[in-house]
């Protein structure tokens, strides 16, 4: 692997959904595997997600937005402004990718539901137009009467790429309980399998080698691990305050030539450029 520098840091936001499992009694959380022609993490196991896009954030968008405005969503990932956008994000994203959207009627304060055959066609014919940047969320929003439930979702952690891959992504990690009615799936585009799995599963599966996933997905399925319901999930994600920055260093040998990923608080990383 070459090591590149002055790479450019996109912002990105990624949700992960979870649900009780009524059979095992226990947490659940959806992940998609990316496309094996992907150029960033391909074939790996993910959350749905990607980078921020310049429509997620605005006046446009902000009075749309159930129990969160700008300037708190700022404060919670202490930057300046614009934190609302990485909400709206995680919820564009998962539409996109996954066909859930975390968004209320506004006739009822009731998720939107997608039980009906008419209203789910309607609702996949949107998600192609957002997803080709045909159809903004705030139009959508607009169009069906719903409103974003930004007050929902939960931040969790923070993950920034390390220094000297080819592309670098600043991602906050959100937490959000999967509306009923609704069933998510993968694209076949940029995801090619889904599936719900407990936290203990996954990581089970994943030191089995059978799911392949970076260390911020391991860290967030570490986070969920310990709690049985989606409530009780919820629950500790409020009690995580204000998560830091986690920076990853890349180890290489005198040749240049990377050897692995070590992580804040592992031996060698302060000793690492």
């Amino acid at each position: 692997m070459k090591i590149h520098e002055d790479v450019p840091i996109r912002m990105a936001a990624t949700v992960m959904l979870v649900r009780d499992d009524e059979v095992s009694k226990d947490i659940e959380v959806f992940m998609m595997q990316r496309t094996l022609k992907a150029a960033f993490a391909g074939g790996l196991y993910v959350f749905p997600g990607g980078k921020l896009d310049d429509i997620d954030g605005g006046s446009h968008i902000e009075h749309l937005c159930d129990g969160l405005s700008d300037e708190e969503a700022s404060g919670l990932l202490q930057i300046p402004s614009g934190g609302l956008a990485f909400w709206v994000a995680a919820i564009r994203e998962c539409f996109e990718e996954a066909g859930v959207l975390l968004a209320r009627d506004t006739k009822t304060g009731e998720y939107i539901r997608f039980d009906d055959a008419d209203v789910a066609a309607r609702f996949e014919a949107y998600r192609h137009e957002v997803h080709d940047g045909k159809l903004g969320m705030h139009e959508l929003c607009e169009k069906e009467s719903l409103r974003l439930a930004t007050d929902a979702i939960e931040y969790v952690s923070h993950w920034i790429t390390p220094v000297g891959e080819p592309r670098r992504f600043d991602t906050r990690f959100f937490l959000a309980r999967a509306p009923q009615a609704q069933d998510p799936l993968h694209d076949d585009g940029e995801t090619i399998a889904s599936l719900w799995v407990s936290p203990n599963e996954a990581l089970a599966m994943f030191k089995r080698g059978e799911l392949a996933m970076m260390p911020p997905t391991v860290r967030n399925l570490e986070f969920l691990q310990p709690h049985r319901t989606a409530d009780d999930a919820l629950i500790a994600a409020t009690n995580v305050g204000i998560p830091p920055a986690i920076l990853p260093r890349i180890r290489v040998d005198s040749e240049g030539k990377v050897l692995g990923v070590v992580l804040p608080g592992e031996p060698g990383y302060d000793d690492l450029a």
